[in-house]
């Protein structure tokens, strides 16, 4: 029984079929195939059932799979122990946001792998919420507010946002200058959302309503810099166009509330090694740069 044939196992479990877990591994459907057959046949029994929509797990999968996953955390867990003091190996596995994860997030990452030229990385950039456990991930980075769940989660740093719109907006419809007063603009918004904005120390939560909604903030940036609207956005990426003019903070009175910037892993006693080395990169990262995440 080889340590990479449990590793297939685990990844075609997670991921539901051999096409899905080949993209994860980076491998061939052909040789995923092989290590599946090569580890039923030395354990002797059925452990997928494979069908044309993909791979279950047979009562005996479901059980070897909790067991499988556990000797692979374990063997990771003993090759970092014995490397020499700061080698990474193996692989990392992130999910990341779009709106922040290229131009914040990624010169990071990227300095992570110079810095540790065994480690293979992968990064998935998406504003869409990412399920680390089904879909495979080590952690994610997160902005926001993290709602409650069995994730882990350490802080690496503060995310500061502000109400924003564009001076001709401002000029046509005027700058709120209440929550109440908020309700009756035009807001750029990614869904549904509430927005949050302190009152000295009380929370005061706004439901706003607006025409303009995006998946991603640089697109709402762009809609507030072309007068559609104001926009609840994160100084990271109104920085510039503040300083230009091209956007002006409105509402100052009620400031918005300070978030953060997150990473977040599955449930388990101990983070590897990886992920404790990106942690302190990030917080790194946030000491060092404070203008470019969280701009006062």
């Amino acid at each position: 029984m080889d340590i990479e044939e449990l590793k297939t196992f685990v990844e075609v479990a997670d991921a539901g079929g051999i096409s899905p877990a080949a993209l994860r591994l980076g491998v061939a459907k052909s040789i995923v195939s092989r290590r599946l057959a090569r580890l039923e046949a030395d354990l002797g029994v059925q452990l997928l059932a494979r069908t044309t929509r993909g791979a279950s797990l047979t009562e005996a999968g479901t059980t070897f799979r909790d067991y499988a996953a556990r000797i692979c955390a374990e063997l990771d867990i003993a090759r970092e122990t014995v490397l020499p003091a700061g080698d990474l190996r193996g692989r990392l596995r992130i999910a990341a946001p779009l709106s922040f994860g290229p131009t914040h997030f990624a010169p990071v990452l990227a300095e992570m792998a110079r810095r540790h030229p065994l480690l293979h990385l992968q990064t998935c950039y998406s504003d869409h919420f990412v399920d680390l456990v089904t879909q495979g991930y080590d952690c994610a980075i997160r902005v926001g507010y993290l709602p409650d769940s069995n994730l882990v989660a350490a802080r690496v740093g503060q995310i500061h946002a502000k109400l924003v719109a564009s001076p001709a907006y401002i000029a046509a419809h005027g700058a709120p200058e209440t929550p109440e007063e908020l309700l009756a603009h035009e807001a750029l918004m990614q869904g549904m959302e509430s927005w949050q904005l302190m009152d000295g120390d009380e929370i005061i939560t706004v439901r706003p309503q607006g025409r303009f909604k995006a998946d991603n903030g640089s697109a709402l940036v762009a809609a507030a810099v072309a007068g559609l609207g104001i926009g609840y956005l994160p100084d990271g990426l109104t920085h510039s166009h503040r300083a230009s003019g091209a956007l002006v903070p409105v509402m100052t009175r009620y400031p918005v509330r300070t978030a953060g910037a997150y990473v977040v892993r599955p449930p388990g006693p101990h983070p590897s090694r990886k992920i404790r080395v990106l942690i302190e990169l990030l917080r790194e990262y946030f000491d060092q740069t404070p203008n470019l995440v969280a701009a006062a």
